[in-house]
């Protein structure tokens, strides 16, 4: 990372993080992104994402791929509810818009969430 602060358990091999999935490598580059605009200091999210880990840990404690993930998001969207850029509710709403526009596009086609559905996390 660029603070050179390690993030705990980070799933990697020799060259550097892995992914099982392509939206653990999206949700990976989102708090990156966040990160290098501001929304949080890197030890911010080391310290929000070790909080989410130990509760997914307790839950989950044989998954380290998916888990993990998992809790990299928890934390990212604790963190931008927090500094004021989404609401729960406005990330619920997102995130059933996905799931709608996931389900009505064919297999092997791009996932298009609609405009009016964009700016929901925010609402």
């Amino acid at each position: 990372m660029t603070s050179g602060i390690e993030l705990p358990e980070l799933p990697r091999d020799a060259d550097g993080p892995v992914f099982a999935e392509p939206w653990q490598a999206q949700a990976f580059a989102m708090a990156v992104l966040l990160h290098e605009r501001g929304l949080f200091t890197w030890p911010e999210w080391a310290e929000a994402l070790a909080a989410e880990l130990a509760v997914e840990t307790e839950a989950a404690p044989a998954d380290h791929g998916t888990a993990y993930y998992r809790s990299w998001l928890t934390a990212l969207e604790r963190l931008c509810i927090t500094r004021g850029v989404a609401t729960s509710g406005g990330l619920a709403r997102l995130a059933m818009a996905w799931q709608a526009a996931a389900e009505a596009t064919p297999h092997g086609r791009p996932i298009v969430l609609p405009p009016e559905a964009q700016s929901a996390a925010k609402q």
